[in-house]
């Protein structure tokens, strides 16, 4: 028998008697998006596990469940943070190393000090905590701060009262209560 050298189309060859799904199952699962609960996002609540995996591969694991409670006018801190052993196991990464040591340029970010530090560091951040600053100093480092935050201490008028707080010995003016 000699071999074809046409193949009929799949629109051609699923027509048909008794057929009229192309080939898509039973006749109900393609009539509407009722088969897979809904079109998009819909019947994703609590019965949604054969949409779980879809939402979790597209959105990630942060999609379902709540994420804290803040008021409307509360704004969130979106400031970017990062520790000192990050920058330590990433360090060509993050810096290139010079004569004077590792320069490593993170002007948006706040540098947190957990981890240890192993190599002579100048960093440049956004803000630092104090314990950060100790350590990169401690290995003969620095941390250039973009912006210096210098907290000034409140006088009391004579006129305000002074009353103390409930299990403390320091006296607070009445206005922070």
């Amino acid at each position: 028998m000699p071999m074809k050298t046409k193949k009929r189309k799949k629109s051609s060859r699923m027509h048909g008697r008794k057929m009229g799904t192309h080939g898509g199952g039973a006749r109900k699962k393609r009539k509407g998006s009722g088969h897979r609960g809904g079109k998009g996002m819909s019947g994703s609540g609590k019965r949604a596990d054969h949409k779980k995996t879809l939402v979790t591969k597209l959105y990630g694991h942060n999609y379902f469940g709540k994420q804290g409670v803040t008021s409307r006018k509360t704004a969130r801190d979106t400031r970017q943070r990062i520790n000192l052993h990050q920058i330590e196991m990433n360090l060509e990464k993050y810096g290139k190393k010079t004569a004077k040591g590792f320069e490593v340029n993170l002007k948006k970010y706040k540098i947190l000090g957990k981890g240890e530090v192993k190599n002579k560091l100048i960093i440049t951040a956004k803000e630092a905590s104090a314990s950060a600053i100790e350590k990169v100093k401690a290995k003969g480092g620095e941390i250039i701060l973009s912006r210096v935050k210098v907290e000034k201490p409140k006088k009391l008028d004579e006129g305000t009262k002074v009353k103390k707080k409930r299990g403390t010995k320091e006296d607070v003016p009445k206005d922070d209560l």
